[in-house]
């Protein structure tokens, strides 16, 4: 036996069989390889008259090893395995808790009975890595829950708790008390009653389940809502077979169809963002030390940013002081908070307990005096130097010493705020996204003199908010507003040359963006692109016709949705998007005072315009030494910008097109409009050159801290 991660007791003659894989339970090889060893020594043994498998700590198995995804097929291993579980001649209870998902929910499939942990959540989210489940879930699920709510329960993408999966019919019993404790007496209560095994390869799946209507409806479903995706329809064929084919050849269909989803371009750039996003946490330099204990944050303004990073710190336990200059100010930010958690409780995100406490944790001051022993302080006012500066310098002479000083500053100089203060080294970054308590991304900005350990705190700040943070370097716009620009430059441009902002954005959203990028100005409000582009021109190159739609929109007193008039119409208390002749007569008008030559645009024209500087802009981040690696760059797009997952983010996707083609796309749109905007990063040039890819640069050339 492997008595690191598999382990046996015996227990009036129930078997208990305990997985302590940490720090959640992946079923590696050890684990297959531990738990045949002990189905091996249970046959052998004749005093044993049920079994009841159970994990150690926090949760049961949370699935498969990722890890293994890029070595040889191991579905056989899995399926041999859970056929042996589910051929035991005794019955057999599987203990669920915690997070239950992918290859632990598979195994608990092939297992005979459930128990559940109250607070467990299970589900199989296979489709968001561009897989299909490979060891049984296609065929076990549907025989105990049908195949309609299978594949809507693949397509959710997100586990259940308990109580639903109760419902839903594959977990028995919901646990009151000691799970391991319920789960030995219904093991014992199963002999005493004479039930033997009940093995799920044995049922049959509902017809009723499985109507050519319900599948056409399904597939219709998965064609919308995973638009340019195979796995979803992968997984249709999959699931179906479950109800034409025997168990057993059903099996091996879906070990064909898994294995053939692991190859596909959205597999592997859904890999990859998953790995990313783990590897941003990995700070060159930075050693593993205690965490700083973060009790108690204020924050600095009390707008509909503040208001969201104040509910962040709350749904993470952490007291919190929103300050700003008025009683007023104070008021319109909690009861912004009031809202935003009275529509979490409408929609059964929380209890009006949960809701109770959190808004509890939260309290408002017009004082600075009341920041005095807040343990991270985090400034979320306008974009306006001189404003940060001064409240810096007032936050510096009252926070304790060793407080993160953080500014939510999305594009200005942080080195510049720091030099306000007598403590530069505790001066960084921490650039929330907006809605700050839902959007799972946090910039971490270092400034030159930000010291490691401040880095390390953020980074454990980060985890307690559960944020994904990506360490970024000082430069205007750090990483994803710097990538931004080229992007929405040329979005702006192409409607001056006659395109309509619809062409535009359904050219960028058959693509994958979660919303075109016209769309996202009316949202954001058109005034604040404006502002910031006057703010700030000194930043961008001296080209009179860029950036000039907004700028005729604004001038018009188009707003955006604020006002329901901007790159589109809104009607009243509606977001729906309208094409608006009056939004382009006044682009036409524009381009006319400018001199902006009229052409046609084909969706290839928009997609290469706005995608091409995105990437060649992210190169020349990363040979700058802004970003520490190109995987950071695609979790900030995937994260905060609505770049789509299955295309792996800017980096993975310049790879997929091919370095050479971005390459040449640059050159042939230099050509055409000049090189102000179309040079490509030297990087870029260099890589063509060498006839490499930016993944095995990035292999090699992990950037250190300067």
């Amino acid at each position: 036996m492997s008595p690191d991660v598999v382990s046996l007791a015996i227990e009036d003659g129930i078997a208990v069989v305990t997985i302590s894989n940490p720090p959640v339970n992946v079923i590696s090889a050890a684990v297959r390889a531990g738990l045949n060893e002990t189905l091996t020594g249970l046959a052998a043994r004749a005093d044993v008259r049920a079994v009841v498998l159970a994990a150690e700590g926090s949760t049961f198995c949370s699935g498969a090893d990722i890890g293994e995804f890029s070595g040889p097929p191991r579905e056989a291993e899995y399926r041999d395995l859970f056929r042996r579980l589910e051929q035991l001649a005794v019955p057999l209870v599987v203990a669920l808790h915690g997070t239950v998902l992918g290859g632990g929910l598979e195994l608990s499939l092939a297992c005979h009975y459930r128990i559940a942990a109250a607070d467990a959540r299970l589900g199989l989210p296979e489709l968001t890595l561009g897989i299909i489940p490979g060891a049984g879930g296609t065929q076990r699920m549907p025989r105990l829950i049908g195949l309609e709510q299978t594949l809507e329960l693949l397509f959710a993408g997100r586990p259940v708790d308990a109580r639903r999966a109760l419902e839903l019919g594959f977990v028995d019993r919901i646990a009151e008390g000691s799970l391991r404790e319920a789960a030995v007496a219904y093991a014992r209560s199963l002999v005493q009653a004479g039930s033997g095994p009940r093995r799920t390869c044995d049922r049959t799946v509902d017809p009723q389940s499985a109507t050519p209507q319900i599948i056409e409806r399904l597939t219709a479903q998965a064609r919308r809502q995973f638009a340019h995706r195979v796995a979803p329809l992968s997984a249709i064929e999959a699931v179906s077979a479950s109800l034409r084919l025997p168990f057993e050849a059903g099996l091996l269909l879906e070990e064909q169809i898994a294995n053939r989803s692991k190859e596909t371009i959205e597999a592997k750039a859904q890999i990859h963002v998953f790995f990313a996003e783990r590897e941003t946490r990995k700070i060159p330099g930075l050693t593993a030390s205690a965490p700083r204990t973060i009790r108690h944050a204020a924050i600095i303004g009390a707008g509909t940013m503040g208001s969201g990073i104040a509910i962040s710190f709350a749904n993470a336990g952490i007291g919190v002081t929103l300050l700003d200059v008025s009683a007023e100010a104070v008021g319109r930010g909690r009861q912004t908070i009031a809202d935003v958690y009275a529509s979490m409780v409408k929609r059964a995100r929380i209890s009006e307990q949960d809701r109770d406490r959190r808004v509890a944790l939260i309290s408002g001051s017009t004082d600075y005096e009341a920041l005095r022993d807040a343990d991270v302080v985090v400034e979320a006012v306008f974009e306006k130097m001189e404003l940060k500066k001064r409240i810096f310098a007032r936050v510096d002479q009252l926070a304790k010493a060793g407080a993160i000083l953080a500014t939510n500053t999305s594009t200005l100089d942080i080195n510049e705020i720091a030099a306000a203060t007598a403590r530069p080294q505790d001066v960084i970054g921490l650039h929330f996204f907006s809605p700050a308590h839902v959007m799972p991304l946090l910039e971490v900005v270092r400034a030159d003199a930000t010291s490691l350990a401040t880095i390390g705190a953020a980074m454990d700040l980060a985890k307690l908010l559960r944020k994904t943070p990506v360490l970024a370097r000082v430069c205007y716009g750090f990483i994803g507003n710097r990538m931004m620009e080229g992007y929405a430059r040329e979005a702006q441009r192409m409607v001056l040359e006659g395109a309509t902002p619809r062409q535009i954005d359904s050219a960028l959203e058959n693509f994958g963006m979660a919303m075109g990028i016209l769309a996202v100005f009316d949202m954001a409000g058109i005034d604040v692109g404006v502002n910031v582009h006057k703010s700030n021109a000194e930043k961008y190159p001296p080209d009179p016709t860029y950036y000039q739609a907004d700028i005729a929109l604004h001038a018009a007193g188009r707003l955006g949705q604020k006002n329901g008039r901007g790159y589109y119409k809104y009607l009243p208390g509606d977001r729906t998007r309208h094409d608006d002749p009056d939004a382009i007569a006044i682009l036409r008008a524009q381009a006319t005072r400018l001199g902006v030559p009229q052409s046609e645009h084909t969706e290839a024209e928009i997609l290469e315009r706005c995608l091409y500087p995105l990437l060649n802009e992210g190169l020349r981040i990363l040979e700058e030494g802004v970003a520490l690696r190109a995987g950071d760059i695609d979790v900030v797009w995937t994260s905060g910008y609505g770049f789509p997952r299955y295309r792996g983010g800017p980096m993975f996707y310049a790879d997929t097109i091919g370095l050479s083609a971005l390459h040449a796309g640059m050159l042939k749109y230099r050509e055409r409009f000049g090189p102000m905007h179309w040079e490509p990063a030297p990087l870029l040039a260099r890589l063509v050159r060498e006839g490499r890819t930016l993944a095995e640069w990035s292999r090699e050339h992990l950037a250190q801290p300067r």
